[in-house]
């Protein structure tokens, strides 16, 4: 067992060749204890967004993880305003950090006993501190814009890459020298589930399934871990979804407990023995929480990058699991400390967020029976009840809560929750919260709020203003419209409405790559200024003004690029069908013609109309728009002000398209009404949706190719698990 005084050397007498007294011993190990307690406790206020009293506790410390919270707290600061004075700041602080805690890990390994029983090798609360710190070096190497010191950044990764996998191979081995399983030792993940199959090594196997992941069961999160160390992890014999069934997430819904069924917990246990057995130490509980949080996050992370550059990744020395990581974060929320909250963060903001963009995933009842991917609602739910019990003065949560409504398609529901979760201590929560409800308001079609919520998120943050005063030009281009089309014409509205639209499409490309990230400009960045290029040279052709150069809905056409219509529901759908008419159009009769004769544009709006059609089930009628954009020329897409990414999104619609008629065939219109829906028919729809998949993801490079890449990446790995369930693996 790790002795409690290893966490606080720095700030500890150095030992003398006297052996202290037994009580002067024991009141130095309480001393060290509270300052380790500490340090995690105001650390952990940032979680309940309040950053600044953080700060101000830990200012009072100077023990090494006294250190580490200051550093994690300019570090949220830097990637806050991306000012790159504070970034330099945050990078100084994590580079001292580092030194400090490598000098401790040194120590610590140089006094252990040789015949002690530990389960990680001697210094691992300092290691884990060193690998803490070097991620977030990473992240900021990254942010600086800066090509050299993003190769500098993924240095310090493979280092926290190599030192996390240490740490987790330890623990692995303690486990089978004492008889236990872990929960992601590699045994557990190869028997977890039948659909799993093949071996891994660490995360390090060399075959294509970094994206197939195992869910955890749903009616075990495991033991509550308190921060105050009460000598062993506190049990219960309640899952958390009963547990935490009566905290309401708002004020018309709760989450509802999951029914019982046996499993296996996710606590690392054996028959005859309880998880206290094995972690009954705060250095330990410090160690697999932190261990399991960073290292999840950063094979999650990885697993997520576009193929190319995940081989690169795997020449020098890592690459992601996506299965691994989703099961070691969920080990890590089940404790109540800084670990177990950024663990929780990680995943709904996987869930809530990346999944988010995907349509090709299993049914909800697939994933209650076990589907290895797909959206747990029930857990996700649990588990957001479990941080806001924790976290209540936190408007991080709320946020999350107002994503998982607009999951459930209660957009409504979503922007009462946000709006009333404006005012948090930090900015970034703010910020988020803000451009959550600009999104939103473009779902619902109210375009001035729309307007408003994306020209605030320039002052709340430097993502991307480019993108800003883009969308809130598209807001202001539909009010135009409105005006236009209005049966009580006001001339002095529509003017203003179009001066106004003008004003905000004309400053978005100035601002334009400002922003970088390895070098290159920003997608959305690069987009903008070639719509706005195909404006501009559109008005000067057609001698018309550039407002009325606008085609399709450039307000459709993001919602589509954000899955916006995933989330919506019928009024909103039909709403949308509606604004994707010709007849929006403002341009003269004669322009409008050439308008909608250029097969780009064309592409763009029957894209936008297909994938509403598709969510208000019309199948045949998005097939039928489709196809028309298949039957087109490709070198209609070429060129530098052309969209070029509406052909491949086609293809990935037309795969979309076949997954809804593998999981609802009673949607498909046959003209033979005797067709059955057996298991051939089954594999074809199933290897159709595939085959579309696979010609997107071979597409060569075009703009926004990441973003319909995620969709596409998510859509194959959930073509392997169906294939996996129903016995085609090999197919």
């Amino acid at each position: 067992m790790s002795r409690i005084g290893a966490w606080f050397r720095g700030s500890a007498p150095k030992p003398s060749s006297t052996p202290s007294p037994t009580v002067s011993q024991a009141d130095l190990r309480a001393k060290e204890l509270a300052a380790m307690e500490d340090a995690m406790a105001s650390t952990a206020m940032i979680m309940n967004d309040d950053i600044e009293g953080a700060e101000e506790r830990l200012r009072k410390g100077d023990s090494s993880f006294h250190h580490l919270g200051m550093a994690v707290c300019i570090f949220m600061r830097s990637i806050l305003g991306f000012e790159k004075d504070i970034m330099a700041e945050a990078s100084s602080r994590l580079t001292d950090c580092e030194n400090i805690c490598w000098n401790e890990m040194k120590k610590a390994q140089k006094e252990a006993k040789a015949d002690e029983d530990r389960i990680y090798p001697p210094g691992s609360e300092y290691s884990l501190v060193i690998a803490d710190s070097q991620l977030m070096s990473a992240i900021i190497a990254v942010l600086h814009e800066s090509l050299t010191e993003a190769l500098r950044g993924f240095y310090k990764l493979r280092k926290a890459y190599i030192a996390l996998d240490e740490i987790m191979q330890a623990e692995t081995a303690y486990f089978k020298k004492k008889g236990l399983s872990s929960d992601f030792s590699d045994e557990r993940l190869a028997s977890s589930s039948s659909s799993t199959s093949g071996t891994r090594n660490n995360g390090t196997d060399d075959t294509d399934t970094d994206l197939e992941f195992v869910d955890a069961d749903e009616t075990h999160l495991g033991a509550q871990t308190s921060l105050n160390y009460e000598g062993h992890l506190s049990n219960s014999s309640n899952p958390p979804e009963k547990r935490f069934s009566k905290l309401s997430l708002n004020s018309n819904a709760t989450s509802k407990p999951q029914p019982e069924k046996p499993s296996t917990p996710v606590s690392p246990s054996s028959p005859g023995r309880s998880s206290s057995d094995i972690f009954n130490n705060p250095v330990d509980i410090f160690v697999h929480s932190g261990a399991n949080m960073c290292f999840g996050s950063l094979l999650l992370l990885l697993s997520m990058v576009p193929p190319t550059f995940s081989r690169l990744l795997s020449i020098i020395g890592f690459r992601g699991d996506r299965e691994r990581g989703i099961r070691m974060l969920w080990q890590s929320s089940q404790f109540s400390n800084i670990n177990g909250a950024v663990g929780g963060l990680m995943l709904l903001s996987y869930y809530n967020g990346i999944l988010s963009f995907a349509d090709i995933l299993p049914s909800d009842e697939d994933v209650e029976k076990g589907a290895v991917v797909g959206y747990p609602r029930a857990r996700c739910n649990a588990l957001l009840a479990q941080m806001r019990s924790r976290y209540p003065g936190s408007g991080l949560w709320r946020f999350e809560e107002a994503r998982i409504l607009g999951q459930n398609k209660d957009l409504h529901g979503a922007l009462k929750v946000l709006k009333s979760n404006t005012k948090s201590k930090m900015r970034q929560v703010t910020a988020l919260n803000n451009f959550e409800m600009a999104l939103d308001s473009m779902y619902v079609h109210n375009y001035d709020d729309m307007r408003d919520y994306f020209l605030r998120a320039v002052e709340l943050n430097d993502w991307s203003h480019t993108l800003y005063y883009y969308i809130a030009g598209c807001a202001e281009l539909e009010i135009y419209r409105n005006a236009f089309h209005s049966k009580e014409k006001g001339e002095s509205q529509i003017q203003l409405h179009k001066k106004k639209a003008e004003e905000l499409f004309l400053k978005a490309p100035s601002l334009a790559g400002k922003k970088r990230f390895l070098a290159r400009p920003m997608p959305f960045d690069q987009f903008v200024s070639r719509k706005m290029q195909k404006w501009e040279e559109r008005s000067k052709e057609l001698g018309i003004d550039l407002v009325d150069a606008v085609g399709v809905s450039p307000a459709q056409e993001m919602t589509f690029l954000w899955n916006g219509t995933k989330k919506m529901q019928k009024p909103e759908l039909e709403m949308s069908e509606k604004m994707l008419q010709w007849d929006r159009l403002t341009a003269p009769e004669e322009a409008q013609k050439k308008i909608k004769a250029e097969l780009d544009e064309q592409a763009t709006r029957d894209v936008c109309r297909a994938a509403v059609a598709r969510e208000l089930g019309k199948l045949d009628e998005a097939r039928e728009l489709l196809d028309s954009i298949l039957a087109m020329d490709k070198l209609a897409f070429k060129g530098p002000t052309q969209d070029d990414y509406a052909l491949p999104a086609a293809h990935y619609e037309m795969a979309a398209l076949a997954w809804v008629e593998v999981q609802r065939p009673e949607l498909r219109r046959d003209d033979d009404e005797e067709q059955e829906y057996g298991e051939d028919w089954l594999r074809e729809k199933v290897e159709e949706c595939q085959s579309w998949l696979d010609k997107v993801a071979k597409w060569e490079t075009f703009i926004l190719d990441a973003r319909i890449g995620m969709r596409v990446q998510t859509g194959m790995d959930t073509i392997r698990w169906y294939k996996r369930e129903h016995g085609w693996a090999a197919a």
